[in-house]
């Protein structure tokens, strides 16, 4: 039995949504930190969260907690100077990831980690080379590949699971009614 749901609620539904796996995102970034000195950066298990919420609910559930939940954790953690760029590198990632995945095609969910973990890795270097000057952010490209290996083969099956199972009302949107 399929159970409607109006666009008002829906909205407060993803809004919710959004915000507790921008916590999640965010308490997986604090699982395990590797340090990274020539970039003062960290490599951690945020990804895997920022996959689960865009694979399971959409690029705008994907963009949110993946931008915000990271960018909270940089500044929890005293990492300051990277949450602007976190703020925009990690919520493109979960949008990109979000909008490739079609929900029902491992195919695309693998797709959609490689496209929006590429943007990631080429987002990072790109602001380390800044800040920091081209050997240093070669240095962190190793750890940001492995994030997103980890993320990605840690996140597709387990947002495979969690979608099996979500009622039919909180299931994703297509794009045209996010």
């Amino acid at each position: 039995m399929k159970t409607k749901i109006s666009r008002e609620k829906f909205t407060t539904v993803r809004d919710a949504l959004s915000a507790v796996m921008a916590a999640l995102v965010c308490v997986a970034t604090f699982i395990i930190k590797i340090p990274n000195p020539p970039t003062h950066g960290y490599i951690n298990f945020g990804d895997l969260m920022i996959f689960v919420s865009a694979l399971t609910f959409g690029a705008i559930v994907g963009g949110y907690a993946g931008g915000v939940g990271s960018a909270l954790a940089d500044m929890i953690s005293g990492y300051t100077n990277f949450a602007l760029y976190t703020l925009i590198i990690k919520g493109v990632e979960g949008m990109i990831s979000g909008l490739i995945s079609n929900k029902k095609s491992l195919s695309r969910d693998v797709l959609a980690v490689i496209v929006a973990g590429f943007e990631m890795i080429a987002g990072y270097f790109l602001v380390e080379w800044y800040l920091y000057g081209w050997g240093a952010a070669l240095t962190e490209v190793p750890g940001n590949i492995s994030q997103i290996g980890v993320g990605g083969i840690v996140g597709i099956p387990l947002a495979m699971i969690i979608r099996r199972r979500l009622p039919e009302a909180l299931k994703y949107r297509t794009r045209s009614s996010e």
